[in-house]
């Protein structure tokens, strides 16, 4: 990882929240998805500390953050945790960036929070009520026996990272490992299972319901080969029909996991948003 990127811990509701850090300035969160943690901003975030402050999350439930099987793991638990860790670190407003199941989990508190928002990143990721043959298989996943626990071993969470990223020769095995590394025991596949299982639909909904109040710019950067969200494109069209000041920037050399396919040309464009008011 570049020397630039510091690690953290903070607790944050008697939970221990790792995150990295990197730069000053404006605050850019970034939030990461299933299954992965803030590993997968390392290539981006060393671009965007030349003028910002990077903060990557890993959400509770992933990376080093705690994993307790007992937490609920619903839209409303992590906007508790996203406004307590951002009072702990004293930061009143934000970029925020969100990917994956970051994506709604990010949206959820930002439509509760606005007066904290200053601009949105969407990357592929899901924001309706309505979600695709794919994502309601992978929900099926996460419950059925046998096929859940291979969901998130070693070899499941390779697999994804491998079925998600389009440029396949950028992989290697320290990538995997990183990935994998988190989830060692039964309880931390349990949790990671978790934190899908317990998303209501009605989070989703009151996104939808609200999206369309946030009145800041908003920037899209979503991958074209995605196989995990394969609907991604059209989602995105949704969301910039119902903020009609988004620009989007689709990357057709990228699949799921865009952050390892092109990270350059990831945060060139983000500097360049930035830049804008």
């Amino acid at each position: 990882m570049d020397p630039s990127i510091t690690s953290h811990f903070i607790n944050v509701e008697n939970r221990n929240i790792h995150y990295l850090s990197a730069g000053s300035g404006d605050v850019i969160l970034l939030l990461h998805g299933w299954p992965t943690s803030a590993y997968l901003w390392r290539n981006i975030m060393p671009i965007l500390s030349m003028n910002y402050h990077v903060i990557a999350m890993d959400l509770p439930g992933f990376g080093k953050s705690d994993k307790f099987l007992d937490d609920s793991y619903s839209f409303k638990y992590y906007e508790r945790i996203i406004s307590a860790f951002l009072i702990k670190k004293k930061i009143e407003k934000i970029t925020l960036g969100v990917h994956d199941v970051g994506g709604p989990l990010g949206l959820f508190w930002a439509l509760r929070n606005k007066n904290q928002l200053d601009k949105l990143i969407l990357f592929n990721t899901l924001v309706y009520p309505e979600v695709s043959w794919a994502v309601k298989l992978f929900g099926l996943a996460t419950v059925l026996p046998f096929i859940k626990d291979v969901l998130t071993s070693p070899g499941g969470i390779k697999w994804a990272i491998k079925f998600g990223v389009f440029q396949k020769h950028k992989l290697n095995q320290e990538i995997f490992r990183n990935y994998q590394e988190p989830f060692a025991d039964k309880i931390s596949r349990k949790v990671l299972r978790k934190t899908v299982q317990n998303l209501s639909p009605k989070g989703f909904v009151e996104i939808s319901n609200k999206l369309s109040s946030f009145t800041g710019p908003v920037q899209i950067i979503y991958g074209e080969k995605d196989k995990i969200l394969p609907d991604v494109s059209e989602t995105m069209k949704r969301v910039a029909f119902d903020l009609p000041q988004t620009k989007i920037f689709p990357l057709p050399e990228c699949g799921h996991f865009l952050q390892e396919d092109e990270p350059e040309k990831i945060g060139n464009l983000i500097l360049e948003f930035m830049k804008e008011r």
